[in-house]
Parts: structure tokens; C-alpha cells; sequence
């Protein structure tokens, strides 16, 4: 016997229409910025500006592909497609993951390089320009800084916008430091630290989409312990071919064969919605399929298990 349930929250359109509206938003916020950002650097011969707005440019393309990706994500699935466009999240945040990083290794470099070759900017005009940006960037990041922990994708988007917010602010503090010190070695200092602190989270976003892509178990789940807690229910002898994974943030999905005592079909029925119920409760896994068998029944098929665990 084998049932399938499905954990529908009602409010999960909600978010997504929300999430939706708050990427167009940032997208609107950013393109400004980077126009903004790219007049003033050209009148200030600010290399600092300039290297900002190509950061928020690159912001830019990943927060549509980011949108591109939560409207993918709502699709239905199909006879060709059947868990839908749901991967769509891991693969974007993939893409968005390796273009930051790309970004990031081109600034240590330049910062590299201006940290041996400064240039005089305009200390002033940059204090201002990167002043309003990093209040841009402040309001697109608290934007997406809603959902962000739940999403992979809006995730990778909210990196994008606190890294330009951060960048802002180095420029803010360098610009400053330039001003009263004519320190000009402080910017590139500032972008180096800044960088590496943003390595980390891109490796963060990275390993987490490589393992729903290699269909790993959650990395909040423990595999141990659920086997454990299906093994715990009345009735359960064996647990064989237990499988967790995840097809987005918001999609887990689990498949177990179950060996059971001989029952009748009302507490076997009884059974499967206390293993979903456990998962959900205790797992927040919302998608479980049930192949279940009786110690007689499985006298009988004689199954060979190939792949069970």
C-alpha cells in the first residue's frame, strides 16, 4: 500500500506575489543607483563610485534572474515536468552564487592593485554619492531580507544587495578617511576586508545548492533520527530504503518501504497518517510516500531490495 500526502499552505502564494513585488522594487532601487552612481564617479574620477555601480549592475541582472526564478517556481507541474519548475530556485541561486563570486575575485584584484597604485578621487562627492547609495541599497536589502532565510534564490539575491550595501559603506568610510587624512590606500583596504567576509556566505549558497542539486538530505534533518522515530511507531518492524530530499527551500519530500505487523487496513490506514504526521511535525517534511507491507505479505512477494538502507 502506498499514499502520498501533500502539505499545502494557502499562504505561500501570498508570499510569493509579495516576494515578487519586493524584486521589482530592488530591481527599480538598483538601476537608479547604478545610473547614479556612474554620472557622479565620472565627474569625481572615482574609481571607488564606478566599481560600486558595476556591483549594483551585476545586482541588477541577478534579481531579475531571481524573479525570473519565483515565477518559474509557481508554474504547475506536468506529465513531462512532474515536481514542476520547482529546481528552478537551486539552479538560479547556483548561476547568482558564481557571477558574485566572479565580481568578488575582480574587486581583491583591483583592490590589490590600488592598494599600490592610489589614485586622488574626490573625497567629498563620493561621502555624498555613496552616502544616498548605501541608503538605496539599505532599503532593496530590507526588501528581500523578507523570505530570505526560507528561500535559496531570494537568498543569493539578498547576498547581491548586502554586499552593494556593504560596499557603500566601505566607500563611505574610505571616502571620509581620504578627506581628512588623504589616506588613499584606506578604499581598497576597506573593499579587501569586505570581500572576504562575502566569500564565506558565497560558499555558503553554493554547498547548499550543490547538495539539493545531488538530491542530499536537508541539512537541518538528521537521517539517523528519522529512521529512528519511524522504527519508534506501534506496529513498525523495519524501515528499508528510506530517502529525504529536498526539490527547494520550501519542498521536502520523503520515500520509505516499511515492514509492519500484521494488521487490518483500517490501523494500517491509521499508521500512514501517523507517519505523515510525525514527519511533518517533527521533520517539516511535507511530502511523504509510504510503501508499505506486512511481515506475511512479505513472505509471500519475497521483494529484493537492491538499494535499501
Amino acid at each position: 500500500m502506498s499514499e502520498h500526502n501533500h502539505n499545502h499552505n494557502h499562504s505561500h502564494e501570498h508570499i510569493h506575489v509579495q516576494t515578487s513585488k519586493n524584486l521589482i522594487w530592488s530591481i527599480g532601487i538598483n538601476v537608479i543607483i547604478v545610473i547614479f552612481e556612474i554620472i557622479f564617479g565620472l565627474l569625481s574620477r572615482s574609481f571607488a563610485l564606478i566599481t560600486d555601480a558595476l556591483h549594483n549592475l551585476t545586482d541588477v541582472g541577478s534579481m531579475i534572474l531571481s524573479l525570473w526564478g519565483e515565477k518559474l517556481a509557481d508554474k504547475p507541474q506536468t506529465e513531462k515536468k512532474t515536481y514542476g519548475y520547482k529546481r528552478a530556485e537551486i539552479l538560479i541561486a547556483f548561476v547568482n552564487g558564481g557571477v558574485l563570486l566572479g565580481v568578488v575575485g575582480i574587486v581583491l584584484v583591483e583592490a590589490g592593485i590600488r592598494l599600490f597604485k592610489p589614485e586622488p578621487v574626490s573625497g567629498m562627492m563620493m561621502m555624498i554619492v555613496a552616502g544616498v547609495a548605501l541608503l538605496g541599497n539599505g532599503l532593496a536589502t530590507y526588501l528581500l531580507q523578507k523570505g530570505a532565510d526560507k528561500n535559496l534564490n531570494l537568498k543569493s539575491a539578498w547576498l547581491h544587495s548586502l554586499q552593494d550595501a556593504l560596499f557603500s559603506l566601505a566607500v563611505i568610510i574610505g571616502a571620509g578617511v581620504i578627506y581628512f587624512t588623504s589616506w588613499n590606500w584606506v578604499d581598497p583596504v576597506a573593499s579587501i576586508v569586505i570581500s572576504i567576509f562575502i566569500l564565506k556566505e558565497i560558499f555558503s549558497i553554493l554547498l547548499e545548492a550543490i547538495n539539493m542539486l545531488m538530491d542530499s538530505v536537508p541539512a537541518d534533518i538528521d537521517f539517523a533520527k528519522v529512521k529512528t522515530a519511524l522504527l519508534e511507531m506501534s506496529g513498525i518492524k523495519v524501515v528499508n530504503d528510506l530517502h529525504i530530499w529536498q526539490t527547494g527551500s520550501e519542498n521536502r519530500f520523503l520515500s520509505v518501504h516499511v515492514e509492519i505487523e500484521n494488521m487490518e487496513n483500517e490501523k494500517r490506514t491509521d499508521l500512514i497518517a501517523k507517519i505523515q504526521q510525525n514527519m511533518l511535525a517533527n521533520f517539516k517534511i511535507g511530502h511523504t510516500t509510504v510503501q508499505m507491507i506486512s511481515v506475511t505479505e512479505d513472505e509471500k512477494a519475497k521483494l529484493n531490495c537492491e538499494h535499501c538502507n
